[in-house]
């Protein structure tokens, strides 16, 4: 999408590129860009953390959220630190959240970046829900949410683990159709086993069908060119849905502007992330 752009914009001297690198040469490997002529990187897992700590200077948001995904080199050979993923998520939402309640499934950086994120935009209350409890304490404790043991009820659902990222599409319609109205009345327990053999990424987030329907906006970070069984879910139910796609080209965006001083044009980016 990058490069995309840099084409329509006729930055014909511009190139974006792939550097794979292991963590042991990440140091060097980022220290020497700049010489060499790059003016930025992305950087993604496992690396986020240590270009926070590598940076000469950050922003407040990448500080907070305790990780970097955007480098820039200045002409004097220093490297500042920057959090694109936080606003990004926010640009592509395309609704203020200020005054919400929010859930937030998992305790990564990405979950990280969304919790700073809604605390920044006014977000009423911020629930954190992990399948491992004692992440999910330790986020909320840092940046002011409160971590719950289940999924409880809000406005806004934003899935931040990589649930779904492989799962086949999901005809969300007929799997509930499928399940018997009186079985749907049973606890929540009995409720995920009997959806168990069509909505397993449901399941794995702690959630049915029923309970997807309580969200009126719901947001999957996922990757993928397919609708995730959550989207699915959630569009049968009527949501106002964003997807992972979205938010990629939202933070990249961000990067763009940061290292070229120039608005992106995001239909051409939007096209180049599209599938065939």
């Amino acid at each position: 999408m990058h490069n995309a752009a840099l084409r329509a914009l006729g930055m014909d001297d511009w190139r974006y590129q792939l550097l794979p690198v292991p963590p042991e040469r990440f140091g060097e490997t980022v220290r020497s860009l700049g010489a060499v002529g790059f003016v930025g990187a992305n950087v993604t897992i496992p690396h986020k953390h240590a270009a926070l700590l590598l940076a000469d200077s950050a922003s407040e948001g990448a500080r907070a959220i305790g990780a970097a995904n955007t480098l820039s080199f200045g002409g004097d050979g220093a490297i500042a630190a920057a959090n694109t993923d936080a606003p990004g998520f926010l640009d592509a939402l395309g609704v203020s959240p200020q005054g919400m309640s929010a859930l937030v499934l998992g305790a990564g950086g990405a979950a990280r970046a969304v919790v700073w994120a809604l605390r920044e935009a006014g977000v009423r209350e911020v629930s954190v829900w992990n399948r491992t409890p004692a992440r999910a304490r330790a986020l909320a404790s840092d940046l002011g949410a409160r971590a719950v043991d289940r999924a409880v009820p809000a406005e806004l659902l934003v899935n931040c683990t990589s649930v779904g990222l492989a799962a086949a599409p999901v005809d969300a319609a007929r799997a509930v159709e499928a399940q018997p109205a009186a079985d749907r009345q049973q606890d929540r327990d009995a409720q995920l086993r009997l959806s168990a053999s069509e909505l397993d990424s449901l399941n794995l987030l702690g959630l049915t069908f029923d309970q997807v329907g309580s969200y009126t906006h719901v947001v999957d970070l996922v990757y993928s060119a397919a609708e995730t069984p959550l989207l699915a879910c959630a569009r049968a139910h009527g949501a106002r849905t964003v997807d992972g796609l979205e938010i990629l080209l939202a933070q990249g965006a961000r990067s763009f502007e940061l290292w070229t001083g120039v608005a992106p044009p995001l239909d051409v980016m939007r096209t180049a992330l599209s599938p065939a």
